[in-house]
């Protein structure tokens, strides 16, 4: 092909993974490389908790395989609020700010997550704005929709 360079590159199933997520769907193939970088690699083994109820919330979990379960503290016991699988993330807030956690997270089975820490996500606003805004405008858009399911009493996955 003469003008192959044009052509948009192949995705890896990793970058696939993040294209997928409402948080990253609008990046181009290079913004996705750019985010991708920024991201840690963590692996977790089944039962192994990811974070605390009432930690300081540093970073946003995409689940990249295997599966976490959200619980918080209900009297005695733990009340699940939700269960999580590959392509979905958790822990949103903690790019807005450092409050902490109002839930549990813990991997149900052996998972591996990629991690978005706030300080990444804050030197990302100033070094590419572009991709900043367009990240920020998702989280927005995810936080408001619910926001909306919560105030017409449909289920929601609690903000962590």
């Amino acid at each position: 092909m003469i003008f192959g360079f044009l052509k948009s590159p192949e995705l890896s199933p990793r970058l696939l993974r993040l294209k997928e997520s409402a948080l990253f769907s609008s990046l181009t193939p290079l913004e996705l490389k750019i985010v991708d970088g920024l991201m840690h690699e963590r692996r977790y083994l089944a039962d192994e908790i990811i974070f605390d109820e009432g930690e300081e919330g540093q970073a946003l979990y995409l689940v990249m395989s295997g599966r976490v379960i959200i619980s918080r503290q209900l009297g005695a016991g733990r009340e699940v609020v939700a269960e999580l699988s590959a392509g979905s993330f958790f822990g949103d807030l903690a790019l807005l700010d450092n409050s902490p956690r109002n839930a549990q997270t813990r991997a149900l089975d052996n998972c591996e997550l990629a991690v978005f820490f706030r300080a990444d996500f804050m030197g990302l606003m100033d070094t590419d704005p572009v991709i900043g805004y367009k990240i920020s405008l998702a989280l927005a858009r995810y936080i408001g929709q619910r926001l909306r399911d919560w105030m017409t009493g449909k289920p929601q996955v609690e903000a962590l």
